[in-house]
């Protein structure tokens, strides 16, 4: 199996929804951690 851009995203979603709901305080930083993980893996796809 290989790991791309589109494998990714629904692992990194599951655990962020999983982390969420146990710690709900955890949100903004989940958010903001996903965003920029996903900014970046996308810019660096790009080039």
């Amino acid at each position: 199996m290989e790991l791309t851009l589109v494998t990714i995203q629904p692992i990194v979603a599951l655990i962020a929804g999983i982390l969420i709901l146990l710690m709900p305080r955890l949100l903004n930083f989940v958010v903001a951690i996903y965003l920029i993980a996903i900014g970046i893996l996308g810019i660096v796809n790009q080039m």
